[in-house]
């Protein structure tokens, strides 16, 4: 492939050796087919002048990309719904290559449905289409409400027919890409323990502190958890801002940038309730919608019961106590956010989180989660919009007048955002259940690819209206 001057390779994991990582060659499928291609983040790795060929080429027959030293599976444990499962590390996905950004951060080229690994566990290691479709739909819209996600980088499909018990089968197949910021889950710590190998868990502490959190000193070990713990807090608080359920807050999908990634029985909120849950098989609400911070703590205590072998406790501890205060920062600032508005001081920032969550909890299914965002966002300035809306009945009331004006003292966030054609629809872009199903059906039924295409296009111009990320 011509090599653009953006391009820079930089393979540093495979470099920590065969303690963390397998060797592995990618399937062979019978087909590939481009369905979905991320130009706007190739372009942030050097990758957006690949013609379609040579995409499906690195990225569906996974031929190496320049300078890469091939594809590894990563090796690690985790807490499955807090039960030690000792037999985990990719089992149908593996790190393709390593790259750095325009930003200079190191990000990750990984896959989903790239074929068996030595952690298969008997596993075809396929990916089915639609849950290709459903990983690039959550993390784009996750992109757009500000949430820090790995993004999908490349959907292909492979042309196998697979069989699949929560799905009618026999169903498409495919091969997913994601660009992200890490894939060293607190797994990867995990499994180091479980062998009592402190000096893998000091190699791999030094690896991460001067890839992901340069700012920590050489050897501060504390220090790191602590930078692991901040960036952990602010994930959890901007699911809760984006209505967001993962489903799946086991110790292996969660990394130490703090990004959210590998999106499988995901949903997002239609109305405010604490309770509601993603995956029909977490029947005791584990990881329930409230219960995320409760969850992502729980591991975070998991990863700092990794560290004890390199670290002593007391320290440990105080970072790991960091994480409710830092909960609470960062919701407030996201819930503003979310709001498009500027902070007015911590009480008065509390009082509009306070203020959010009591109206939404009193409007029930009468109001649905983004709405309501999307109809105050800018605070005062969309008062006329949102009182003209198609919601503007659900507007009124005590619960409603003390949230109004906790958001009305408070300055909107760069006011032109509204000025953008997106705030003229009557209704947000969301991403409830029924309209993914209904995205795969017009697939599944015809192979219409239209209404996926116009989702995504829709997504992109509301990313770019709320620009939530600065």
């Amino acid at each position: 492939m011509p090599v653009s001057p953006n391009y820079r390779p930089d393979p540093r994991f495979p470099d920590l050796g065969d303690d963390f990582s397998d060797r592995v060659e990618p399937a062979t499928f019978p087909q590939a087919v481009l369905r979905f291609r991320n130009d706007r983040a190739a372009a942030e790795v050097g990758l957006d002048n690949l013609t379609d060929a040579e995409w499906i080429a690195h990225f569906g027959r996974f031929q190496p990309l320049p300078g890469q030293s091939g594809p590894v599976a990563m090796r690690y444990h985790g807490h499955q719904f807090r039960s030690y499962n000792a037999d985990l590390g990719d089992g149908r996905g593996f790190l393709a290559a390593q790259l750095r950004a325009g930003d200079g951060r190191l990000l990750d080229l990984g896959t989903k449905g790239s074929g068996t690994t030595p952690w298969s566990r008997g596993g075809d290691g396929r990916l089915t289409l639609k849950g290709g479709l459903r990983e690039v739909l959550a993390a784009t819209l996750l992109e757009t409400l500000g949430v820090p996600t790995s993004r999908p980088f490349s959907l292909i499909e492979t042309g196998e027919a697979l069989q699949r018990g929560d799905e009618p089968s026999p169903t498409r197949s495919a091969v997913l890409v994601r660009l992200g910021h890490s894939h060293v889950r607190f797994g990867t710590f995990q499994r180091a323990a479980w062998h009592e190998r402190p000096d893998l868990i000091a190699t791999l502490t030094e690896h991460v502190r001067s890839l992901y959190h340069p700012g920590v000193a050489v050897g501060d070990v504390p220090g790191l958890l602590r930078a692991v713990v901040e960036a952990s807090a602010r994930l959890s608080a901007r699911w809760i801002a984006a209505g967001f359920v993962h489903g799946v807050l086991n110790t292996d999908n969660l990394n130490v940038t703090g990004e959210s990634f590998d999106y499988g029985p995901w949903r997002f909120l239609p109305h405010y309730e604490p309770g509601f849950t993603a995956a029909y098989f977490d029947q005791f609400g584990l990881y329930a919608f409230a219960r995320q911070p409760e969850a992502v703590f729980w591991n975070l205590t998991q990863l700092a019961g990794s560290l004890k072998l390199v670290a002593d406790a007391g320290p440990l501890t105080e970072a790991l106590n960091g994480f409710g205060p830092a909960y609470i920062r960062e919701l407030r600032a996201a819930f503003l956010m979310r709001l498009g508005v500027e902070s007015a001081g911590e009480d008065a920032d509390q009082a509009l989180l306070d203020a959010t969550l009591a109206f939404l909890r009193e409007s029930g299914a009468a109001l649905r989660w983004e709405p309501l965002f999307f109809d105050w966002f800018g605070g005062f300035a969309s008062s006329a919009r949102a009182l003209a809306g198609p919601r503007a009945g659900l507007y009124r009331g005590d619960t409603f007048e003390v949230f109004r004006a906790a958001l009305f003292a408070h300055d909107s966030d760069r006011p032109e955002r509204l000025e953008d054609p997106v705030f003229a629809s009557a209704d947000p872009e969301e991403m409830l259940i029924d309209e993914v199903e209904a995205l795969w059906a017009a697939i599944a039924g015809g192979d219409d690819w239209n209404p996926f295409a116009a989702k995504l296009a829709r997504l992109e111009a509301a990313r770019r209206a709320y620009s939530l990320f600065r």
